[in-house]
């Protein structure tokens, strides 16, 4: 990011407008001072001492940097002192002009530097010298003479602080005066201190020339513990500093805004111009370019640093140095001096051996100060806090993204999506509703048990990245868990959002090549709104589950959530205890609906029906407690209950010269079941009925289901004996090809064809279609759901051979099936060993 507009930074050319007042004062001063001094001017042996003693007395104890510029606290003082008792009055501004000059001249300053200082120093001697031509001529070394010099320095220090502050105004704007009036503490402060002593200088060498040796041993003593001390101070400083800093890279690093405090601190603590922090792109992290800049209060997506040296950097993992102070590679000084960098550091951050970016510091502040040994070791300090502070923040970043996405799809997961919804649903918005859509994969199980997990993670990764292409941009895409994909967004209504499912559901089903392998992968699509369907987030997701397991009943089905399904979910859940404990009691019943040909209406056998009757929700649906068995593990027990039962019932016709089959319906869970073949052994030996005479009916679905996982388990049915038939054919996506593969000997027509084919010409082709493709491959068929003589006739007509339905009877309990023989089944068929044929159909 970038700071505010800022207004145009005045070059230090500009400076000329503080200079030349200062110059016209100083002329002006000077000239009065020579009209009103009796002696302006003489002494000069004395006059080029006092030059030499302020050029060393301008070295720098203490450095101060305000903004841009330094200012530095000297002795300066203590020659001054003694040039205003000693010298002519215009010698004095002749002599301190000149050593300002020679001390500027020195630190190679810009042009506009020296001129601003010289100019100040005149300016401010000179008017320092006119104050002191106020007062009574010098006499003698007391307190009027201290009174009258005091003025004097204090006049020169006004004029001196005065022009910086308004040099900073003028360049660099308030806040840079200001900031230069903060510091006239210390400067006045060690001004006063200079100026006592110089006074004590004076009155010592008005006693004896001689102490002039005592004064210089003392101070050439002074000036060392003072340079002492101001190190210790700036170390101490700096430690403090660097302790600071360290403490707020590890709370930003948790806090996650560790750019943001760590360049800008960092620059402060280099007393640089700019510093920047440079991150390669790593991962799924984008390249990072952040600079810190002194006038600006943002930060910028610039650097004054060429790439090329980061590169290098990155390259070879050490530091690299441009500038007066020094330089590690001399190569890039032009470059650097066409971007008006004087000089640069860049040190590499690490990660273990690898170099995960870059944090440097460009332009020294300060005409006269460049960055040193010291400074380099400080800032690679800095850079190994920051690197680890900087690992941290991504290892915990990468922990929040981990726990709010999946591994697999790179998707959000299950978390995020509640937290997306729950932000979404406190926002009203007229007209609006927040839709959640639920894709719940076909078949992912039996691919991942006949190919493998890999395969199946392969599906899950392709159908996660269709419906990210799909979907609009303003949805958010997860997986929910498993083979369940969630989509929310704001959409108009509940039908925008049922339309939205059905159009991304014909987007993703197409099929998936992987390798020499072709999939068909289809969803059930499951849709829920807020606030029609609930006020919270996690009442939308149980709703919207329930919504996508009604629609799994219904391969590849949309369907949009009603009060209905919680009701029918809640019943279900009730019944999982009571469902065991009728199982125990034996409380369930086998209902028997008979199959019959429908050329001569003979009685084949019946097709055995499991029931349960209640006692506090009346009867209960085939699919509920069948669905409630296969949840809580009751499958098996189920199943072998109606196996027991047919069975039992089939011995007892047989005994009674009624020969009749019994057909039992499986689930397809039982499939995969590798004891259920030894199962069915047993209970035919147990029972004594012939293996011809049970049929095992598995529905299209679960025999049909694209793998090879159910094979086994029908071959050892087989090789048994026992019949098996293919259930609701023609509701699923199979072929009639795809039956000569499988080990089946019946195919039974769905009720919904058969139902329509007396109105509808489409059922009826699909009958026919059935009927005589089957008959080719030697497979029986029967038509379910025959309600009409019309439809009997028509099956006549295609040559089906068996059907059941309504039209002979409905499911009817053991006893009512036993009134049903003597009132419908022709005695003298019964007597002479044939096939029972119905006497009357109803």
């Amino acid at each position: 990011m970038t700071g505010r507009d800022h207004p145009r930074r005045r070059s230090s050319e500009d400076a000329w407008i503080i200079t030349a007042p200062m110059a016209l004062v100083a002329v002006a001063c000077a000239t009065v001072t020579a009209l009103v001094a009796e002696h302006p001017v003489g002494r000069w042996p004395q006059a080029v001492l006092l030059l030499v003693l302020m050029v060393v007395a301008g070295l720098p104890l203490l450095t101060l940097v305000v903004r841009r510029q330094t200012v530095g606290v000297t002795l300066a003082e203590l020659p001054l002192v003694l040039a205003l008792f000693f010298l002519p009055p215009l010698t004095v501004v002749l002599v301190h002009t000149l050593a300002s000059l020679i001390t500027h001249l020195r630190h190679r300053f810009a042009a506009p530097k020296v001129w601003f200082n010289v100019a100040r120093v005149a300016a401010g001697t000179s008017l320092a010298v006119l104050v002191l031509q106020a007062f009574p001529p010098l006499e003698g070394v007391g307190p009027r003479t201290w009174l009258s010099i005091s003025a004097a320095v204090g006049t020169f220090m006004l004029v001196s602080m005065t022009s910086v502050t308004a040099v900073h105004v003028l360049l660099h704007g308030w806040q840079a005066g200001w900031g230069v009036l903060r510091s006239t503490r210390t400067v006045m402060l060690t001004a006063a201190i200079n100026v006592s002593v110089g006074l004590i200088m004076l009155i010592l060498l008005r006693s004896s020339w001689w102490s002039l040796l005592l004064l210089a041993a003392l101070g050439a003593g002074f000036a060392l513990v003072y340079r002492s001390y101001a190190q210790f101070f700036r170390q101490h400083r700096t430690l403090t500093d660097l302790y600071e800093l360290t403490r707020a890279v590890v709370e930003s690093g948790q806090s996650g805004t560790l750019a943001d405090v760590l360049i800008g601190r960092v620059r402060a603590l280099m007393q640089a111009e700019y510093a920047t922090l440079w991150l390669p792109a790593q991962g799924r992290h984008p390249a990072t370019l952040l600079t810190a800049r002194i006038d600006d209060p943002g930060l910028l997506d610039m650097a004054p640093v060429p790439q090329e040296l980061r590169d290098k950097v990155r390259e070879t993992g050490r530091t690299v140095a441009v500038g007066h102070g020094v330089t590690t590679d001399g190569e890039f000084r032009a470059r650097l001096t066409q971007q008006r960098v004087k000089d640069a550091v860049v040190v590499p951050l690490r990660s273990g051996p690898v170099v995960i970016g870059t944090l440097e510091v460009a332009n020294r502040l300060g005409d006269g100060n460049y960055f040193t040994s010291a400074d380099i070791a400080l800032v690679e300090t800095v850079a190994a806090h920051a690197a680890v502070a900087l690992e941290n923040s991504r290892l915990v970043d990468r922990l929040r993204h981990d726990a709010d996405h999946d591994t697999l799809t790179k998707l959000p997961n299950r978390r995020r999506i509640s937290a997306a919804v729950a932000e979404a649903v406190k926002i009203a918005a007229p007209g609006e509703v927040v839709a959640l859509l639920l894709f719940d994969v076909d078949r992912l199980r039996q691919v991942n048990e006949s190919l493998g997990h890999a395969a199946g993670d392969k599906v899950l990764v392709e159908v996660a990245q269709r419906l990210r292409v799909c979907a609009p941009s303003s949805a958010l895409v997860g997986r929910a868990g498993g083979d369940e994909f969630l989509v929310t967004l704001r959409l108009e209504s509940a039908e925008a959002a049922l339309e939205l499912a059905g159009q991304l559901r014909e987007q993703i089903r197409d099929e998936m090549v992987f390798d020499a392998l072709t999939l068909d992968v289809d969803t059930a699509v499951g849709v829920a709104v807020h606030p029609e369907h609930g006020s919270d987030a996690q009442a939308l997701l149980q709703r919207v589950d329930l919504a996508a397991t009604a629609a799994k009943a219904v391969p590849g089905s949309v369907q949009l959530y009603s009060p209905g399904l919680e009701s029918r979910s809640l019943r279900r859940l009730d019944l999982a205890g009571d469902l065991r404990r009728a199982l125990d009691d034996a409380a369930l019943e086998v209902y028997f609906q008979p199959k019959v040909t429908l050329r001569d209406r003979r009685l084949v056998g019946v097709e055995c029906l499991a029931r349960w009757e209640h006692p506090a929700h009346g009867t209960v649906a085939p699919d509920d407690f069948v669905s409630v068995a296969e949840h809580t593990g009751q499958l098996g027990r189920l199943t072998e209950f109606v196996l027991r039962e047919s069975l039992r019932r089939s011995r007892d016709w047989s005994h009674g010269d009624q020969p009749l089959s019994v057909s039992v319906n499986l689930a397809a869970r039982t499939l995969t079941d590798q004891h259920f073949p030894a199962l069915v052994r047993d209970l035919l030996a147990e029972y004594g009925v012939p293996p011809q005479r049970l049929t095992l009916e598995i529905t299209e679905a679960g025999v049909l289901d694209g793998t090879e996982r159910p094979i086994p388990t029908l071959r050892s049915l087989r090789d048994l004996g026992v019949r098996l038939s293919v259930d609701d054919f023609g509701t699923g996506n199979s072929s009639l090809a795809q039956l000569r593969r499988l080990p089946v000997h019946e195919v039974k027509v769905d009720r919904s064809f058969v139902q329509g084919m007396a109105t509808d010409p489409s059922d009826l082709a699909i009958v026919n279609a059935v009927v005589t493709l089957s008959q080719q491959f030697g497979l029986t068929v029967v038509a379910e759901g025959v309600e009409s003589e019309l439809t009997l006739e028509l099956l006549q007509d295609i040559g089906c051979e068996i059907g059941q339905g309504f039209l002979f009877s409905r499911p009817l309990p053991y006893e009512r099936l036993e009134t049903w023989f003597g009132a419908q089944v022709d005695p003298e068929t019964v007597a002479a060993g044939e096939l029972p044929r119905l006497r009357v159909v109803p």
